[in-house]
């Protein structure tokens, strides 16, 4: 059988997903959030860190696949010496992400936080459509970074909603930017012409804090920022002051830096500002899109198949000496 180790509890939903052949391993536990992984041959993991401390408690482990597409909670570089292959879902969440991106910058832009908390607060009373303070979308323009699965559904929500659409992405060709969309080309430009910035990077220990105070000075003023990428993209004391100083009309966020953010973290009481859980692909059917590749690639890699979205190519040849060892 294949022992496959699962970070977390696989859902009645999921559960057709998962082979008889499959020796169900885990899920972790709040204390150990490896516990179980020591005989595992895989790993189907969604937000935990894997770095040669665990890899050394999983001798047998001969890959990790991510329920998602970011793999920076993984050691690449340990687990390709070691003949790990890292897979991810590069389509899973696509769609569900999207569609939350949008939902974080219509709330954002249309003050939903503020208008639920004056209606709560004031019991229903008070002329709140003369104080009501929000942003039409329609002319205006989106700036998306980076231009990956995501961003490009994000840019046809923002062509839906008539606004002009634009996109920094220095890694892409010209003709990777499908018309409407206007390809930027610096980082600079991008904020100093966006009344929305969407974030759409993965991250790596070069772009951390990229969002600071000078790209928040950069911005047009009273543009809306919105972040479901990664929280350390951001430095949220920049932002908390560019939302102070009214540079930012508001944000909206799924991701933190930590997740979660304290209670009283000032983030979560900012009335121009959305933070959900990072829960953007908490969806039945981006849940199933996720987790049922991150399965079959796992089967595949145990079965010496080469997957089709592995993350560190170099590791397979390692991969394949170590299976051929254990036959």
């Amino acid at each position: 059988m294949a022992r496959i180790w699962f970070e977390r509890r696989v859902m009645p939903l999921l559960r057709p997903h998962v082979p008889p052949s499959v020796e169900v391993l885990g899920p972790g536990r709040p204390d150990d959030i490896h516990a179980g992984i020591e005989t595992a041959q895989t790993g189907i993991v969604a937000r935990s860190r894997f770095d040669d401390n665990v890899f050394d408690r999983a001798p047998d482990l001969v890959a990790i696949c991510r329920t998602g597409i970011g793999c920076d909670s993984i050691d690449l570089e340990a687990a390709t010496r070691r003949g790990i292959a890292v897979c991810n879902a590069p389509d899973g969440p696509t769609i569900s992400t999207a569609e939350h991106t949008a939902a974080l910058m219509l709330a954002a832009s249309k003050s939903l936080m503020r208008a639920g908390n004056q209606l709560r607060n004031a019991c229903g009373d008070g002329d709140h459509y003369a104080t009501h303070l929000g942003i039409e979308l329609y002319g205006k323009t989106l700036g998306l970074v980076g231009f990956g699965r995501i961003a490009r559904r994000v840019a046809a929500i923002g062509t839906g909603l008539s606004m002009h659409v634009r996109a920094y992405d220095p890694y892409l060709a010209e003709d990777a930017f499908p018309s409407p969309v206007v390809r930027v080309p610096t980082l600079e430009e991008l904020l100093i012409t966006s009344d929305v910035v969407s974030v759409h990077v993965p991250m790596n220990p070069t772009n951390a804090r990229m969002f600071d105070a000078q790209a928040f000075a950069t911005m047009k003023p009273g543009a809306v920022f919105v972040n479901a990428a990664r929280g350390g993209l951001v430095d949220h004391d920049d932002l908390l002051e560019a939302l102070d100083s009214g540079q930012l009309f508001g944000a909206g966020l799924d991701v933190t830096d930590p997740e979660p953010l304290d209670p009283s973290h000032p983030l979560l009481h900012r009335p121009n500002v959305t933070v959900t859980p990072h829960v953007a692909a908490g969806t039945d059917e981006a849940r199933v899109r996720m987790f049922k590749p991150a399965v079959e690639q796992a089967i595949m890699v145990i079965e010496g198949r080469r997957p089709p979205h592995i993350v560190n190519p170099d590791a397979w040849k390692g991969v394949i000496a170590r299976l051929k060892q254990r036959r």
